[in-house]
């Protein structure tokens, strides 16, 4: 149903679609009470000044994705198909790790098309957790504030806020209308289980319609949202790997256009 966000049978905090950004071991959040306007009928995130060259730069960069992206990081940089907004990411042992990007994500250059399979794997180094990826974002923004209001994508953060909360978000990881739901450590369902130091979590993050967002991780359904004024087009073609504070790391990408 169009608009709707549907939600796994759990103990789930849901509040409609998505908007903030998210500071898991940050500053106390200070500009959350003003809500990031939701776009018009156009889905296209304007910029101004050197981002706006920026974003154009990069939709401009190449086709979209019409046959499957892999990438494994069997290498010693990140590379050109990679757009790092800050230089905390490291490529160590075959895999993407961060530390202390503070919602500097590392973009993927190719481009999105509308309906897309996202998959990889995640891991986080300490018990705090941490797992974030941006999806059908702009491909060159990161946060400009203590608080990343202000995001071009959809948000999936698998725990997050030092590993107490799963979150899926609209633009602002911070917003009312964010679906998430709580961590227990003793929960009979290992959806609502933090995340554990070391092991691999594979994402999975799929729209086929158009609209409805599906996030899953190791099989399991995390969240499904409905959008009725879906992140697509110019502006938001592209994927990032994101993180606060907490050590992560990612590997095993893989894209497959639907």
């Amino acid at each position: 149903m169009t608009g709707v966000l549907e939600r796994p049978a759990m103990t789930v905090l849901v509040a409609c679609v998505l908007s903030n950004a998210c500071v898991p071991e940050g500053p106390a959040t200070q500009d959350a009470g003003t809500p990031t306007p939701r776009p018009a009928a156009s889905p296209v995130v304007t910029r101004t000044g050197p981002v706006a060259d920026a974003a154009v730069e990069a939709d401009d960069a190449g086709p979209i994705l019409a046959s499957t992206f892999e990438d494994g990081f069997e290498r010693a940089e990140p590379g050109p198909d990679w757009n790092v907004l800050s230089p905390k990411w490291r490529i160590t042992a075959g895999k993407l790790c961060v530390r202390g990007a503070r919602n500097h994500g590392a973009w993927l250059r190719r481009r999105l098309p509308t309906n897309a399979r996202i998959e990889f794997d995640a891991f986080a180094e300490t018990p705090e957790g941490d797992l974030k990826i941006e999806v059908w974002g702009d491909g060159v923004s990161g946060a400009t504030a203590a608080s990343y209001t202000n995001a071009t994508s959809y948000l999936a953060i698998l725990g997050g806020w030092k590993n107490t909360k799963h979150v899926l978000a609209r633009l602002d990881e911070h917003g009312a209308d964010r679906q998430e739901m709580d961590v227990d450590a003793t929960s009979d369902d290992e959806r609502a289980r933090p995340v554990a130091p070391g092991q691999p979590y594979h994402f999975k993050i799929e729209r086929a319609d158009g609209k409805t967002l599906d996030w899953s991780v190791n099989g399991a359904r995390i969240f499904r949202l409905v959008d009725a004024e879906p992140l697509a087009g110019p502006g938001h073609e592209h994927l990032a790997f994101n993180d606060w504070d907490a050590p992560v790391c990612f590997d095993n990408v893989k894209v497959t256009p639907l």
